[in-house]
């Protein structure tokens, strides 16, 4: 393997950071819409729980990459017309914000899952407690059940985070310059399809191995004062 990659080390490295700006990015939506989602499912109201249960069929139905290129050709004529209609000419959204919202969807559908069962796992007593205290729902919410939901959820997350991860690969076919696209740009210079795309396995290897270390510190600070009121 030629060390110097051939000059495109710097490339690899911008593609990395790109990678991991768009699983940040896809991150955040997704943690929104997947709590969304649990609260809407474990709602009393019944067109909540249509409406969390249908989010979380149909896109956990249909494949991430589907949904990459149906959120990044499928709003072309939507932003054209409304450009045409606000008189600010033709808008377009860029794969960056396409593969962000889509990655986003995905991760939301399957937290949703997630938050859900650590919400059922959570005693119902503690709630109950809450009222008698006097406490708002909304109190309840924040200082009672998120803090649980947060720390029996992480697992779940932090196995989902890494599969986001990697699925911001699928970004590349509409053109998102992450690492998988700057290996195929560096291949068809290179003539060298084993060294880069070598390489760009171990860079996801080692961005999976921080994330594991990340989830660790998370899991065990959110499980302190559970760990001591356990002992």
């Amino acid at each position: 393997m030629n060390f110097d990659l051939y000059g495109f080390g710097p490339a690899l490295a911008a593609g990395t950071l790109m990678t991991i700006k768009l699983a940040l990015s896809a991150l955040c939506l997704g943690l929104v819409l997947g709590l969304l989602g649990a609260l809407a499912k474990t709602s009393p109201y019944k067109p909540l729980q249509w409406l969390g249960g249908t989010y979380s069929t149909i896109v956990r139905g249909i494949p991430e990459l589907l949904w990459v290129l149906l959120i990044y050709f499928g709003t072309v004529n939507a932003l054209r017309a409304l450009g045409e209609y606000l008189g600010v000419g033709s808008l377009e959204l860029n794969p960056f914000a396409a593969g962000t919202i889509a990655l986003g969807i995905c991760f939301g559908a399957y937290a949703t899952e997630v938050f859900r069962g650590a919400i059922l796992a959570i005693p119902k007593g503690h709630r109950e407690a809450g009222q008698a205290l006097g406490m708002s729902k909304a109190r309840i919410f924040w200082r009672l059940i998120l803090p649980q939901m947060w720390r029996i959820a992480l697992p779940g997350l932090g196995n989902l985070f890494m599969i986001l991860m990697k699925d911001t690969a699928l970004v590349s076919v509409i053109g998102l310059t992450e690492i998988m696209r700057r290996s195929q740009i560096a291949v068809t210079a290179s003539k060298e399809p084993f060294t880069f795309f070598l390489v760009a396995a171990f860079i996801y290897l080692g961005l999976t191995v921080l994330a594991m270390i990340g989830m660790h510190f998370l899991e065990k600070r959110a499980s302190r004062g559970f760990i001591r009121s356990a002992s």
